[in-house]
């Protein structure tokens, strides 16, 4: 049956009020370090939307105060199910910020991989990368690509084939430098900024222009990175790693 939920979290990040806001109240501030592309109609009672593939999500503002507080409620499902977000921003002394978030509402009857998604590793990674955003891109507007990869044989562990394609170590910890082989594009000289425990399942390397996120586990792998070079196609970025990884999983 469905389920309701709450989920909480606070942190702190070097960068002022104005730059959270436009980052968690504007469409390409979102798509910098969540999924996208998202566009925003700014002022209570404004409409959101996010669109990725066939996926489309429509939420009504609830809650519009610049630089201070951002709440939003998405459409309610058939089956009753919705998320509602809120946002309270609070500048420091020194220019930093702490950005408390609340997440609640109602999941659907298959609501165990979402609720786990959720509630593991999903939001820490994304409010993490919202921190690496503006604390090393200034908050400059990047782009969301995301492509996946085939599901794999039984039997087959998608992350080993992953790593081995990479060119990664067996162990990885956040704060390593590393150097990607992927065969077909260019190398990536970077350091990992995001690791869990045995760095199986989310892995998250930082260049000098781009969040790359890789994820999953069991039969498919995916990524989400951030692009912040200008100009950047999505389009075609977008397809040079769903290409990649057909390769890799072929």
């Amino acid at each position: 049956m469905p389920r309701e939920f709450e989920l909480h979290k606070e942190i702190e990040i070097e960068a002022t009020p104005e730059q959270v806001w436009d980052a968690i109240a504007t469409g390409p501030g979102i798509d910098s370090w969540f999924m996208g592309p998202h566009t925003v109609e700014p002022g209570e009672g404004g409409r959101m939307s996010l669109t990725i593939g066939d996926f489309s999500e429509h939420s009504t503002i609830t809650a519009w105060d610049p630089q201070k507080r951002l709440a939003y409620r998405s459409d309610t499902g058939p089956d009753g199910s919705f998320h509602a977000m809120e946002y309270l921003v609070e500048g420091r002394d020194g220019g930093s910020t702490v950005l408390r978030f609340v997440h609640n509402g109602i999941i659907s009857d298959d609501w165990g991989a979402e609720y786990e998604d959720m509630t593991g590793y999903g939001w820490t990674m994304y409010f993490h990368t919202l921190n690496q955003y503006l604390t090393h891109f200034g908050g400059h507007p990047g782009v969301y690509v995301s492509a996946e990869g085939p599901k794999v044989a039984e039997g087959v562990d998608s992350w080993t084939v992953l790593s081995e394609a990479l060119g990664l170590p067996d162990a990885l910890e956040q704060g390593d430098k590393v150097h990607l082989t992927p065969e077909g594009l260019p190398p990536i000289d970077g350091v990992v900024d995001y690791a869990v425990p045995g760095y199986r399942g989310l892995l998250g390397i930082r260049d000098a222009g781009t969040l790359y996120r890789f994820h999953g586990h069991g039969e498919q792998i995916a990524v989400g990175h951030h692009v912040f070079t200008q100009g950047a196609d999505v389009a075609a970025v977008s397809k040079t790693w769903r290409d990649w990884l057909a390769r890799v999983y072929a």
